[in-house]
């Protein structure tokens, strides 16, 4: 009797085991550049509708930290960048298993509750009540080499240098202006039109694309992803109308 019992317990324990490492193996974690926030929120969410099962867990940040992170054997699935050329160096150093599919093209605005940047464009870094102007960092955020792009293509880059402060990611260098640590900053469109953006009753002017490079963003399925059913279930969501139709109405276009 104590064999049969022993026996059971030992089978309870494997199958709940079993359970545990089919729960993990279903999880899908994604590395997503901090513009997506919302827009990938949304996704995420409209998608589980189809797919209930689905646990996704999505991490943001700024696009060259994840790939840094995902280049020294982070756990990712996925990673959804801010520029194309981050998820094509990792197809190229076989850190990828799938193609590279691009999905959108992102644009920077100029945003501001302290004065309408609509009024003087550009223009409107330099205005005399300018103390503090937000973007993100160059050297690891693609919003910020764009935005430091069009601040060379107008000239200004030099005069509002001293005034610069920067967000360690886009979203970062929204919250810098949406809580007065900045008083107009450089960020995405898809923040600006976010609705936690929206309720700070700010104002943007969309900085024009001729002037920097395009911001052709792009995802993959990393190795550590290949095997897993529903990271390639989201893959084929995302290259849907459905999908799309979000990312454009969060200002991304394609």
């Amino acid at each position: 009797m104590r064999l049969i019992l022993a026996s059971c317990y030992l089978m309870c324990f494997i199958l709940v085991a079993l359970s545990s490492s089919a729960q993990d193996n279903s999880k899908v974690l994604i590395a997503a550049a901090s513009d997506l926030k919302y827009a990938l929120d949304s996704v995420v969410t409209f998608f589980k509708k189809y797919h209930p099962q689905a646990n996704i867990e999505v991490t943001y940040g700024s696009t060259g930290k994840l790939f840094e992170q995902i280049q020294h054997s982070a756990p990712f699935d996925m990673f959804f960048s801010a520029d194309i050329e981050y998820p094509k160096q990792l197809k190229a150093k076989k850190i990828a298993s799938s193609d590279v599919f691009p999905y959108a093209i992102g644009r920077i605005v100029i945003w501001s509750k302290k004065i309408d940047p609509n009024v003087n464009k550009m223009n409107s870094l330099t205005d005399k009540s300018i103390n503090k102007i937000a973007i993100a960092n160059p050297l690891h955020a693609p919003y910020g080499k764009r935005a430091e792009e069009s601040l060379k293509y107008y000239k200004l880059l030099d005069v509002v240098t001293p005034k610069l402060v920067y967000g360690e990611n886009i979203s970062q260098t929204a919250q810098f202006v949406t809580t007065g640590a900045a008083d107009i900053g450089i960020v995405a469109l898809s923040l600006a039109l976010s609705p936690a953006m929206k309720l700070e009753g700010g104002k943007y002017y969309i900085i024009p694309q001729s002037s920097h490079k395009p911001l052709e963003q792009g995802f993959v399925i990393l190795n550590h992803g290949s095997k897993n059913v529903d990271a390639v279930s989201f893959k084929d969501f995302m290259l849907t109308s459905g999908a799309k139709s979000i990312l454009n109405y969060y200002g991304f276009t394609h």
